[in-house]
């Protein structure tokens, strides 16, 4: 550990990556009088998301100044303080602060609050401390690596009171938000199945140990995670051309070690859009069956093809098979109402299944999706495609929730993260949703958690500072 983080430093200083801290008044301190009011966020993670959506979000926003990034990838570290200093006009990327340990930015006063676009093992962890340590936090999906830590996550952000917002952005569009207002309104009659249709991921990925690279803290970067040796596939890419590498799809997404492939990958997006359409966002689905084929040969081992069903508690069934348009079609007594992306992508690698072809919203009689929704379904959303940013921002200043909350977050990704435990035993399950376990069934109850490697590991920070909470109160 000792040793990558000399190569980091080591790397950081050849490359002009300053890790200088800038003295920086917060808008929490100054309040009303702070220069234009800006809330000042840290951008934790600077790989493809956070660099060509969640930096660029928060950049958008008003109220709203990136001051501080951190990776632990020198080079995508001062890519990213190069564009925003570049955003704001700024002579040198030392304006923006830069971190290694993103312990470092959570125990600034001058932080409001953090955007986490880190890989998906990370996620819990770093929202925790983030909460207790005072600041608000800004998300991407999923919300947990397990359900036990996404448990964990939504228990500090409660507890600490703070607002969060998760990277759900199809929220924030209006043919999205419609779709959901007009199947709760009714205009459907009762709902008799839903179909949700995602891509699946590809096998491959190169086996062959390789040198971890200088600018790379590799060990602090696999966090709870096990111990295993290094290989471009597993992490990210080292294109030399870094906007190139950016942008490209990380190995991480496709291996089990960090993530649960696309159930959790884009069925974060559209299991969200059940559950807001179904007022099922609180609670979880009650029985889960399901079957998938898992990757094997190569490094990448997440699920390729896969068909569940999961049936709620008012029996209504969802089936997510990989043979559905990329979408969601809410199916009733009168009719079926279909929202989707259409041919829209939020990053210029997602896939697109339908093309063209495909509407962002439908319905099997253009009556079920005419006018306005006699109901809304959250006050003052903000309806444009690349906006979802913004209301965090609006929701920190207001002290009202996200269009997004953490509980909500939480009970989204379960549904994933169910599914997956369902793709892997191939058996019927029951799950209660209030005590969050499966009833009589040991061997799906250990697959609630994993293991966590030392220091790392969301439960462990959990503990530590709750503990460490209470004793203050």
């Amino acid at each position: 550990m000792k040793s990558s983080r000399r190569n980091f430093i080591r790397s950081a200083a050849a490359s002009g990556a300053s890790l200088a801290f800038p003295s920086i008044i917060p808008a929490s301190v100054l309040g009303a009088s702070a220069p234009s009011n800006n809330l000042h966020i840290a951008q934790i993670g600077c790989g493809r998301i956070g660099r060509t959506m969640d930096a660029p979000g928060f950049l958008k926003a008003s109220g709203s100044r990136i001051v501080a990034a951190c990776d632990l990838d020198s080079r995508r570290l001062l890519e990213m303080r190069r564009v925003v200093a570049k955003h704001y006009k700024e002579k040198s990327p030392d304006a923006i602060t830069g971190a290694r340990d993103f312990h470092d930015l959570i125990s600034r006063q001058d932080v409001d609050a953090v955007s986490i676009s880190t890989p998906d093992h990370w996620h819990a962890q770093i929202a925790i401390e983030a909460a207790f340590a005072g600041k608000h936090v800004y998300m991407q999906k999923p919300a947990s690596l397990t359900i036990r830590e996404g448990r964990l996550f939504a228990d500090a952000i409660k507890e600490t009171g703070r607002i969060f917002l998760l990277g759900s952005q199809q929220r924030s569009w209006e043919h999205f938000q419609k779709g959901c207002a007009f199947v709760r309104e009714g205009r459907l009659g009762k709902i008799q199945r839903i179909e949700v249709g995602l891509p699946g991921d590809p096998g491959g990925g190169s086996t062959k140990e390789m040198p971890v690279p200088e600018c790379l803290d590799y060990e602090f970067w696999l966090g709870s995670t096990p111990m295993v040796y290094y290989t471009e596939d597993r992490v990210h890419s080292q294109n030399a051309d870094i906007g190139k590498a950016v942008n490209s799809r990380p190995g991480w997404l496709r291996c089990e070690q960090f993530g649960a492939g696309m159930i959790t990958g884009w069925g974060s997006h559209h299991l969200d859009i059940v559950h807001w359409a179904m007022d099922w966002e609180t609670i979880g689905a009650k029985y889960i069956e399901g079957k998938g084929k898992f990757h094997t040969g190569g490094l990448w081992d997440v699920h390729g093809e896969y068909d569940i069903t999961l049936t709620y508690p008012d029996g209504t069934p969802v089936r997510v098979w990989d043979k559905y348009p990329n979408g969601v079609r809410f199916i009733g007594e009168k009719g079926w109402i279909f929202v989707s992306r259409g041919a829209a992508k939020a990053t210029a690698s997602d896939p697109v299944i339908g093309g063209k072809k495909l509407k962002a919203l439908d319905a099997s009689d253009p009556a079920l999706i005419s006018g306005t929704p006699s109901i809304v379904l959250y006050p003052n959303a903000i309806t444009k495609p690349g906006r979802h940013h913004q209301n965090f921002i609006n929701s920190i200043k207001a002290n009202v929730p996200s269009i997004v909350p953490a509980e909500t977050a939480h009970r989204s990704c379960s549904a994933c993260l169910l599914s997956w435990i369902g793709m892997k035993l191939g058996r019927k399950l029951e799950w209660d949703w209030q005590k969050e376990c499966f009833v009589n069934d040991p061997e799906a109850n250990a697959m609630l958690e994993r293991e966590e490697r030392k220091p790392y590991g969301a439960k462990r920070a959990y503990e530590r500072l709750s503990k460490k909470a209470a004793s203050r109160a």
